[in-house]
């Protein structure tokens, strides 16, 4: 397969949940329902759930990682991704859950929302081991990177399974003239990793309005991971319409690629 052309394979949507968390966090009620909410999305065609379980608990709680590993055990097809800094809480839950992925993204643990990526050389040394063990765990481990084909190499050396480009400077640029070279940057950053063996997923701010060109332009796209703006529509069109809308989206996108 030529290596910049997209996988047969149309882009997987994960869920993420952690917002229908934070809701219900405001009350002692249980409600909205996090395992209510996922299996919605799946029952909608959503091809995976994921979750960022922070050691504040400000929206996702333990629990809930346990309850939606149970819950995944009924959708043998779908995936379940567990985010987070392996340098905080996410090891416990790897090793007592196994997902089917491990993110590794480089959060502090009082950061508001993720904002950058790994880099390399720096972060070989602490990732290396913690990969080697999501491995030795049979866990596919995926690494929160900026949009920077120099650094891909160093995360495939590092034993990654694949990269998630971190999407916000994307989203940012969404209908300003930068636009077109921030969609030209990430397309490079993708090729860099496919090139050196890597999986591509991508995540952060992406939403009905640029989903598609980002799946269009950018070659590889294994998984996008969504939650505030999905969730956000949800609150909306509920949670059905809003998966059918972004599987919508990712189709659109491969439909202008295979038209490009």
């Amino acid at each position: 397969m030529n290596p910049s052309s997209h996988s047969p394979q149309r882009t997987a949507l994960s869920v993420n949940v952690n917002k229908v968390a934070l809701l219900r966090n405001t009350r002692h009620l249980g409600i909205p329902s996090v395992t209510r909410a996922a299996e919605l999305c799946l029952q909608a065609g959503a091809q995976g759930i994921t979750v960022h379980p922070r050691p504040d608990e400000r929206h996702i709680r333990g629990q809930d990682v346990y309850e939606l590993a149970a819950l995944m055990k009924a959708w043998p097809d779908r995936e379940y991704n567990i985010e987070g800094n392996p340098s905080q809480n996410l090891m416990d839950f790897i090793r007592q859950v196994r997902p089917h992925q491990a993110t590794f993204v480089p959060d502090s643990e009082d950061q508001f929302t993720s904002d950058h990526g790994w880099s390399f050389p720096q972060d070989t040394e602490r990732l290396a081991p913690l990969v080697a063990e999501c491995k030795a765990l049979g866990v596919r481990v995926s690494l929160f990177m900026d949009p920077v084909p120099q650094q891909m190499a160093a995360a495939k050396a590092v034993g990654a399974d694949r990269v998630e480009l971190y999407t916000e400077p994307y989203a940012a640029a969404w209908g300003s003239p930068q636009q077109a070279m921030e969609l030209k940057r990430y397309a490079a950053a993708a090729q860099a990793a496919l090139d050196a063996g890597l999986g591509v997923n991508a995540g952060h701010d992406l939403n009905r309005d640029n989903l598609a060109a980002f799946v269009r332009d950018v070659p590889g796209v294994q998984e996008v991971s969504i939650g505030h703006a999905l969730i956000a529509d949800a609150l909306e069109l509920g949670y059905a319409a809003t998966v059918q809308a972004y599987l919508g989206c990712i189709a659109q996108g491969f439909v202008g690629a295979d038209n490009s």
